[in-house]
């Protein structure tokens, strides 16, 4: 063999070797992942520790830490993951509040919700036990608005003529507040769920409307 087929031999054993790696990394991951799912659908998140993690996965405390820092690691990936999966609507915050504004608008067939990507999220099997699980309620928050104030903000900019600091505060109350009232209703798309939908949109949309300048 030449030297350059040597070459292209080499290149080629050392992406072989790549792709087996990532593919292990990722299944001890999606492991490590799906065991904390399964401990959290049993008890608190504060309840666990990583040595009844490591059990539960079958692994050694020696690869958990190759693979995550710490319980806190693993909970945001997870809950990232949930984000990335709620991500089939292209609907805005804005938009359902301006959908329920109108008092004239009949009832939606689908039900819309505030939150779009918290509720479907917690309309999941999967993770709904999570967004039930008060230790961790500021932790999923926190993650959701990385996740989507990038989009909601400039959206409410637009549509209140907010600076990008009103707009980020109001995005942060509508959070805050809605996943309380969202999680005091189990979460549960019924009609008790539904009235409040269309109550706190209405307000914070009356809210909207009555700012200064937005309307000039």
């Amino acid at each position: 063999m030449d030297d350059f087929a040597a070459s292209v031999q080499e290149k080629g054993d050392m992406m072989e070797k790549s792709r087996k790696t990532d593919r292990r990394t990722l299944y001890t991951r999606n492991i490590i992942k799906e065991a904390l799912l399964e401990l959290t659908d049993k008890q608190t998140y504060d309840q666990i520790n990583i040595s009844q993690l490591c059990r539960q996965a079958e692994i050694a405390r020696a690869t958990f830490y190759l693979h995550y820092d710490s319980l806190d690691d693993v909970l945001d990936s997870i809950i990232d993951d949930a984000l990335e999966f709620s991500e089939s609507s292209g609907e805005t915050v804005g938009d359902v509040l301006d959908f329920y504004g109108d008092r004239s608008a009949e009832k939606p067939a689908g039900k819309r919700t505030i939150l779009p990507a918290c509720q479907r999220i917690a309309d999941s099997d999967k993770y709904h036990h999570l967004f039930m699980d008060n230790s961790i309620s500021g932790r999923i928050i926190n993650r959701i608005a990385l996740h989507e104030r990038d989009k909601v903000v400039p959206d409410f900019m637009a549509r209140g003529k907010l600076t990008a600091e009103e707009a980020d505060m109001m995005f942060r109350f509508i959070l805050h507040g809605t996943f309380a009232i969202n999680r005091s209703l189990g979460w549960i798309k019924n009609e008790r769920w539904y009235h409040y939908q269309q109550i706190i949109s209405q307000f914070i949309h009356g809210g909207l409307s009555r700012i200064p300048g937005r309307n000039q």
